[in-house]
């Protein structure tokens, strides 16, 4: 497989992100980074991004954790962020990705009794951890995002989406990212944004993603995602239902979620006002708030 890794000065002056990298190997020769705030003995919630940011997108979610006493790890999939950048479309699938993330959590880290938060991709990744393996996870925050199984056609909205993203010569990662807010990106936060990507090369992870949604019953991860529902279903495991007032394309799976997972019964839900898809950079110290409440709670 070849890769591609992003020179570390790309991600110099960070805004309000100060944390130094941190990387595990998880085969395939891939490196995978992540950062972390907190006590290290603190109870592990771990924070997963989606398309087509990276751990950055968490800047205003972490501190919140931490001032809780809790370890927030903040994750960069693999062909995003300081993570390694497979070169290949072919490089990138489903299954890989959650193997991939697999092995940085549970067989480098060691992590155990993990609230896993999952908003966009990150929830497609972490509720197929949580339900693969429940011994690891104590918690479950699920955050516009969702697990499509091929059964139920996607919104017109994210198949325009799919298409712009995998058909341009020149993806600019900023513009989607800030399509994606309620609020007004400042410059130095656009520019994080498009730190991992010194080129068109670097960006095969952000342009496959799309590709790799099951939006057919017969797509390869429709069984899985299948197996998963019938896992999260019927788990145990508290389920928080965190979901912004503005977002177009998940906006519909949160009744989903919260009538159909067992842990997310008699449970108060809340909505982040004002916020778009990426609520984390609209809203993110609310969120962390949510989230900091709900593992103390729990």
């Amino acid at each position: 497989m070849r890769t591609l890794r992003t020179p570390e000065e790309r991600f110099a002056d960070l805004p309000d992100f100060p944390y130094e990298p941190r990387h595990a190997e998880v085969g395939d020769g891939l490196r995978m980074a992540y950062v972390e705030t907190g006590p290290a003995d603190g109870q592990p919630v771990v924070l997963l991004h989606g398309e087509p940011t990276w751990s950055f997108l968490y800047r205003h979610v972490m501190p919140e954790l931490a001032a809780a006493g809790l370890r927030a790890v903040a994750v960069d999939l693999i062909g995003f962020g300081r993570s390694d950048k497979p070169a290949e479309t072919s490089d990138h699938t489903y299954a890989r990705h959650v193997e991939w993330t697999r092995s940085l959590l549970y067989d480098a880290l060691g992590l155990t009794g993990v609230t896993v938060v999952g908003q966009d991709w990150g929830g497609l990744i972490g509720l197929r951890l949580a339900a693969e393996h429940p011994e690891r996870v104590a918690r479950i925050v699920a955050a516009n995002t969702g697990l499509p199984t091929g059964d139920i056609p996607m919104p017109e909205l994210w198949h325009r989406f799919k298409d712009a993203v995998t058909n341009s010569p020149a993806l600019d990662i900023a513009r989607f990212v800030q399509s994606g807010c309620a609020t007004e990106l400042p410059l130095a936060v656009r520019d994080a944004y498009d730190a991992p990507f010194p080129d068109e090369s670097y960006k095969t992870g952000p342009k496959a993603m799309p590709g790799l949604v099951p939006i057919t019953p017969d797509d390869p991860a429709a069984p899985a995602n299948r197996a998963a529902w019938q896992v999260l279903t019927s788990l145990d495991r508290p389920f928080l239902v965190a979901f912004s007032d503005g977002d177009p394309i998940t906006g519909g799976m949160a009744p989903i979620l919260t009538r159909s997972m067992a842990g997310a019964a008699g449970r108060a839900h809340p909505v982040i006002k004002g916020a778009g898809h990426f609520l984390q950079e609209d809203a993110g110290a609310e969120l962390g708030r949510h989230i900091a409440d709900f593992v103390t709670a729990t």
